[in-house]
């Protein structure tokens, strides 16, 4: 058995919920969202003889100035498609820019039992593919993205979002971007009517398929995360299409049209086909106290050259170098820890999102199927991932939190040759506080295991645990 260890880190996930200011305890529990509703103006600053008091939650949050446009900051919890109504009024044209950094301190220890496979390295040398990197503990990249967002007019705006560092690319390059229409530019009674409750998304984002990817990190922005690392089977990708929405007192209908592909292609029309998509749901706050969501999506696409719902993240896993071996590179191996079905031909898939928030307490599930094949298949697979998140929430404006989840993906995958039946099982604890709704530090315990894999496979008896720090600043 090969095994590498790393320094542990338990007292700094202990210090996450020893060290935030307490001063404001008396005060009633609120959920941010609810405390910094009008942020629109700042309070007045208080006069140069009175006593020092702690900042207003306004004044520690930029002001909302594009409508329709959820926060990237702890506003943004819970948060899942832009919101329907106006968070300000349309007084003319406004641009504005939103900003997210992310790093993490990472000690995780991994094992395998695969047995040694030769092959060469890019000098000719012999290597053995099968034995694991050194893994230790330090810091990992810092991840950044920058938004750009401008209010064109009433009801509609456009944004821009560039990753300026992330884990599979150093170098800035631009995510993807959209226009949001949310009111008719037509003053008609019938259009006006419709855009009560519609919703046009046109250009390149990601694909509203179940509501996981609400609640993941991307890339330099994780203040909407609980945990570190997103679902094993992480179902995200961008592509450039159109979503249409209809919202009427809690309820949602969304049907989608794209290109299939994470980039735009007009050649080679015989291997390419469109993908659509769909979610019916209702998301209603029953009172003060509780709120019920339930959501279903739907995705087919019958034929790429590169199919990308579970394999769509460019930025990278939060899990860096875990099973993987001593010629890998933080870049070409971007996605250490994450499982990927190998649909790049045919995909269908289905996911069902129950939430249910309670107070301070979270409950939040994944059930999902997809099917598929890779190219050189003659007949579909099927992989099944379930996930079950619990958080709780607490201090005022909900400050503190503690969570755990439990994820696992089974299925078959074609594995030199040979499709095989594998699972891979993930436990994990997390912590955090906001420091202010714009600072989020985070500490989580994880512990993944691989089973079922072939032992000429480095996955063979593989698993990897330990801690990740991670410190999140997003405006």
């Amino acid at each position: 058995m090969i095994t590498h260890r790393s320094l542990p880190v338990s007292a700094l996930l202990g210090a996450l919920i020893a060290v935030p200011a307490l001063a404001q305890q008396g005060e009633p529990q609120r959920p941010l969202q609810v405390a910094v509703a009008e942020t629109a103006s700042v309070e007045a600053p208080a006069p140069a003889d009175s006593a020092v008091k702690p900042a207003a939650a306004s004044a520690l949050v930029p002001p909302i100035t594009i409508q329709h446009l959820r926060p990237q900051d702890q506003r943004g919890v819970n948060v899942f498609e832009e919101p329907k109504t106006d968070a300000v009024p349309f007084t003319g044209f406004k641009l504005d820019w939103s900003a997210a950094f992310t790093q993490q301190f990472q000690a995780l220890d991994h094992s395998n039992s695969a047995v040694a496979v030769t092959r060469k390295d890019a000098a000719g040398k012999d290597y053995n593919a099968n034995q694991l990197v050194d893994l230790g503990a330090g810091f990992n990249l810092a991840t950044a993205n920058l938004g750009l967002n401008a209010q064109l007019a009433p009801g509609i705006r456009v944004s821009l979002e560039t990753y300026l560092s992330s884990r599979h690319h150093q170098e800035a390059w631009v995510k993807g971007g959209y226009l949001l229409i949310d009111q008719s530019p037509i003053d008609h009674p019938l259009l006006n009517a419709v855009m009560d409750v519609a919703t046009i998304k046109v250009g390149m984002f990601p694909l509203n398929y179940g509501d996981a990817h609400f609640r993941r990190t991307d890339n330099g922005n994780a203040m909407h995360n609980p945990f570190v690392g997103n679902l094993i089977m992480d179902s995200w990708t961008f592509e450039p299409g159109a979503e249409i929405y209809l919202r009427r007192n809690g309820f949602l209908a969304m049907a989608g049209v794209t290109s299939g592909v994470n980039k735009g292609d007009v050649t080679n029309p015989d291997a390419r086909g469109f993908a659509y998509l769909g979610k019916l749901g209702f998301d209603r706050q029953v009172s003060p106290d509780l709120r019920v969501r339930l959501t279903g999506s739907y995705y087919t696409l019958d034929k790429s050259p590169s199919a990308t719902l579970f394999w769509g993240d460019r930025t990278g896993s939060r899990y860096y170098l875990v099973l993987e071996n001593t010629v890998a590179t933080t870049s070409a191996q971007a996605w250490s820890g994450e499982f990927n079905p190998l649909f790049n031909n045919q995909v269908r898939a289905f996911q069902v999102n129950p939430f249910v928030k309670f107070r301070g307490l979270e409950l939040f599930g994944v059930l999902e199927q997809g099917e598929g094949r890779a190219k050189t298949e003659a007949s579909t697979r099927t992989v099944n991932q379930y996930a079950a998140d619990v958080v709780y929430r607490f201090l005022p404006r909900e400050q503190l939190f503690v969570g755990g989840r439990y994820n696992t993906v089974s299925g078959e995958i074609p594995i030199s040759g040979t499709n095989r039946d594998v699972s891979v099982d993930r436990m994990a604890l997390s912590a955090g506080w906001f420091v202010t709704p714009t600072i989020l530090l985070k500490g989580e315990y994880v512990t993944q295991r691989y089973n079922d894999f072939p032992s000429i496979d480095i996955r063979s008896g593989g698993k990897f645990d330990g801690f990740v720090v991670e410190g999140s600043v997003a405006f």
